[in-house]
């Protein structure tokens, strides 16, 4: 048994910096680590018959994980909500949907690549899809703009919704961007107010929309496509006013302070579905939605069944009702009843 531990021990060597079996953050590398140290495990035990000692770190492995994962702070999830491999919209469009087609264009300016939408069926049944879209290298980056939408991906977006009331079809969104593009060009074609014409006329819209948060939420970004009926939002996703590394060089002049940041932001699913901020939390595999895409389209399937039962059979009035209460809703506390002291 000594001699397997030592063969195992050599070739165990520190596992490379940066992206190593899909591990890139500080606190991920203890699991990177181990799982280094179960694959020359098995290479060795292949070698001499010792499967013990593979069970018993695949054991270590799983604690470890469910130690780390479970116990994440706020800048944490907000890391993985950035997760270069996260499946992104028309990764879930993909999963979920059949006979997509996709539509493009605002038909005053350019097509904003930061913005996709289309037509599709989920389940038989005919909708709109929309949503955020980043790139998986530097070049699909550039060309997305890193998720970040232009006015003319706003007034795409509501070009298709217009066109989804038409034909009385739902409308599904995925948001996942850091925020609105806020260069001169995007200000100079009017991304304030894209941003607010779009959540006034999403409040008016007489048909079902369903919102999930898959990634990033940020500021007006998000709430560009985030007035709805029902808000859901991944376990590791956040949904926020401003960035933390934004709210950190505001309230400190300090972007090294973007963990204080995010703990005071409350951008939490946990914290935004006891706000009433969001609906519903999607759980997620341990380690992220990039550890099993299926597995949270499933989910979201699930989440998208729910909603369409419980809004089939509603008519367009109680759907504008209920979308109002929502976020008249929200902000809402209760304060207890001052005492008063009586004087003598």
């Amino acid at each position: 048994m000594s001699r397997l531990w030592t063969s195992i021990e050599q070739g165990m060597a520190a596992p490379p910096v940066g992206l190593m079996n899909g591990y890139r953050y500080d606190f991920e590398k203890p699991i990177a680590e181990l799982e280094h140290r179960l694959k020359e495990a098995q290479k060795a035990a292949d070698r001499e018959k010792h499967p013990e000692i593979v069970k018993g770190l695949e054991t270590q492995l799983e604690q470890l994980k469910r130690k780390i994962y479970t116990t994440l702070t706020p800048w944490q999830r907000v890391q993985l909500a950035r997760h270069p491999q996260r499946p992104y919209t028309l990764d879930y469009v993909s999963l979920l949907f059949s006979d997509v087609t996709r539509l493009h264009g605002d038909r005053l300016f350019s097509d904003d690549r930061a913005l996709v939408g289309g037509l599709a069926k989920f389940e038989g049944r005919s909708c709109m899809f929309l949503g955020h879209q980043k790139g998986r290298d530097t070049k699909e980056n550039l060309m997305r703009n890193f998720g970040s939408a232009h006015p003319e991906g706003y007034r795409k977006a509501m070009r298709l919704m217009d066109m989804a009331q038409k034909f009385h079809l739902p409308v599904v969104i995925f948001i996942d961007t850091p925020g609105a593009y806020p260069g001169i060009g995007a200000e100079e074609r009017g991304q304030a107010h894209s941003i607010a014409h779009n959540m006034r006329e999403m409040a008016r819209l007489k048909i079902p929309i369903y919102i999930c948060v898959i990634g990033e939420g940020g500021s007006g970004g998000a709430l560009g496509v985030g007035v709805g009926d029902w808000v859901a939002m991944l376990e590791n996703a956040y949904y926020s006013v401003i960035s933390p590394e934004g709210c950190a060089a505001i309230l400190w002049r300090d972007r090294a302070r973007a963990p204080d940041a995010a703990e005071a932001l409350k951008l939490t699913s946990a914290d935004l579905l006891k706000l009433g901020i969001v609906d519903e939390v999607i759980e997620e595999p341990l380690g992220g939605a990039h550890r099993d895409p299926e597995f949270i389209a499933q989910r979201l399937r699930a989440s998208l069944l729910r909603f369409f039962k419980l809004t089939d059979g509603m008519t367009s009035e109680g759907l504008l009702e209920q979308r109002y209460k929502r976020f008249r809703q929200i902000g809402a506390f209760a304060q207890p009843p001052a005492t008063v002291t009586p004087t003598s």
